[in-house]
């Protein structure tokens, strides 16, 4: 989760999530580049009353500084492509979650298993644990599965939302009268905490997510438990 002074991306969970960071990191190396050269250049000539009478009118250097960019792009282009084929692509989802935005919380349907469903809503302050984070924590986590491919459809029942959890590299837009899909796979256990990214209202603030990953064993435990309640 995101904590004080931090400024970088959260730890990864997800293979997508490395995917981006990895992606972050290649165009951070080639902007600090341009921007390294870029400065020498008007640097030097601040400081340097020399000229090159040869460069003011010729071809070699007009060339250069129009196929270079060109590269420069290229560079930057292939892998960020690749990396939106990824993120849309879904490999034979072994869990579905339906996942609901309402004014100001959201509710979840296990489609693969009968009758579990449930809203999550925030924790509120009074009824806080001290192991709870404030504007954080939830009474129902949404409970996955480890290294299982996951599918997620989001949709709205009000207005638009955005189901977000930054450490899974996930950001969809619940949006009323359509089904969006995205899908992600967890490779460690862990509680993963995200919000709503789309301001909806009065309470935008206050209808967190919490994901937990847990082991496929323990997943099948809680599911038969939570069908067994409801």
């Amino acid at each position: 989760m995101a904590t004080w002074t931090a400024l970088n991306f959260q730890d990864a969970a997800s293979p997508l999530m490395e995917q981006l960071i990895f992606f972050h990191d290649h165009a951070m190396l080639v902007l600090i580049l341009i921007t390294t050269l870029v400065g020498f250049v008007m640097s030097s000539l601040f400081f340097n009353s020399l000229t090159n009478r040869f460069l003011l009118e010729h071809q070699a250097i007009e060339t250069a500084w129009t196929i270079l960019p060109a590269l420069i792009l290229i560079f930057i282009a292939l892998p960020s492509l690749r990396l939106l084929y990824l993120l849309d692509e879904v490999n034979n989802p072994s869990v579905t979650l339906k996942v609901i935005g309402h004014q100001w919380y959201w509710s979840y349907e296990y489609s693969d298993f009968a009758q579990v469903e449930f809203d999550s809503y925030m924790i509120p302050t009074s009824d806080m644990e001290e192991s709870n984070f404030r504007l954080l924590d939830v009474d129902n986590r949404t409970v996955l599965p480890m290294n299982t491919q996951i599918r997620v459809l989001v949709t709205a029942a009000d207005v638009i939302h955005s189901w977000t959890v930054p450490s899974l590299g996930v950001k969809v837009d619940a949006i009323p009268g359509r089904l969006n899909q995205t899908s992600f796979q967890m490779n460690r256990p862990g509680l993963f905490y995200g919000q709503c990214s789309e301001i909806c209202g009065a309470n935008h603030s206050f209808m967190p997510i919490l994901v937990e990953s847990i082991s496929v064993e323990s997943f099948l435990n809680w599911i038969s438990k939570h069908s067994e309640e409801s």
